[in-house]
């Protein structure tokens, strides 16, 4: 996935974090915030979105490097409303 994120292959790597879960692949930090910001650098603020929401709900902790992914995310897609959410969220983690 952090290949596919790397190489700004988003769709490549959506298509990894998904077989991973059809194959009981656990994921973990660095699997989001890889795919997060792979959806980030392809301008897809839904998908990036909908997996930060995704990683909030499985209970996986995200670092620095998720939450700025996600807020860019937003950024670029002038969703300054989702971004903001995503801060709080952020503080509220106390993600350093």
């Amino acid at each position: 996935v952090s290949a596919c994120e790397k190489g700004m292959q988003w769709v490549q790597a959506l298509h990894l974090y998904r077989e991973m879960a059809d194959c009981h692949v656990g994921r973990d930090t660095f699997t989001y915030s890889a795919v997060v910001s792979s959806c980030e650098k392809g301008a897809q603020w839904v998908q990036a979105l909908q997996l930060f929401r995704e990683m909030v709900g499985s209970c996986v902790e995200g670092n620095t490097v998720t939450y700025t992914a996600a807020v860019s995310a937003c950024e670029k897609g002038d969703q300054w409303v989702h971004a903001l959410q995503i801060f709080r969220v952020m503080a509220d983690s106390r993600v350093e």
